[in-house]
């Protein structure tokens, strides 16, 4: 039941943060000033896909566990590989943007932490 609330509460976070990633995106693009469209558009399609990867990763958790539950050996490897992969974005975060200005980004590698940490919790209860 635990592992179920712990999961359900990562899922929803880490949806919501790739939400409120994409939203902004026109304004980050802007932000740039004066760029080449090239760059505007790989500047577009890449802050948008680090947001459409996190709703993914929350989205599948949570249909994971609603439809297969937390203790079948699939949802483990979901469970354990979702944190793995939100463990690399962190990383990658705290290395490259993390060390911009822009506090959102700064504390991105904070909230992907700490669902991977409720990911790999909620597995091993």
């Amino acid at each position: 039941m635990i592992s179920n609330v712990l999961l359900y509460i990562g899922s929803i976070a880490i949806t919501v943060w790739g939400i409120a990633h994409i939203i902004p995106t026109q304004s980050v693009v802007n932000s740039f000033g004066s760029i080449s469209e090239d760059n505007r558009r790989i500047i577009t399609m890449e802050w948008a896909a680090e947001g459409l990867a996190l709703c993914f990763i929350g989205v599948l958790v949570l249909l994971v566990t609603a439809l297969g539950g937390a203790r079948n050996t699939a949802s483990v490897v979901v469970f354990g590989t979702s944190a793995a992969v939100l463990m690399i974005m962190a990383g990658w975060t705290a290395l490259t943007g993390a060390k911009t200005s822009i506090i959102p980004i700064k504390i991105c590698p904070f909230v992907k932490t700490a669902v991977a940490i409720l990911f790999v919790v909620a597995s091993l209860l």
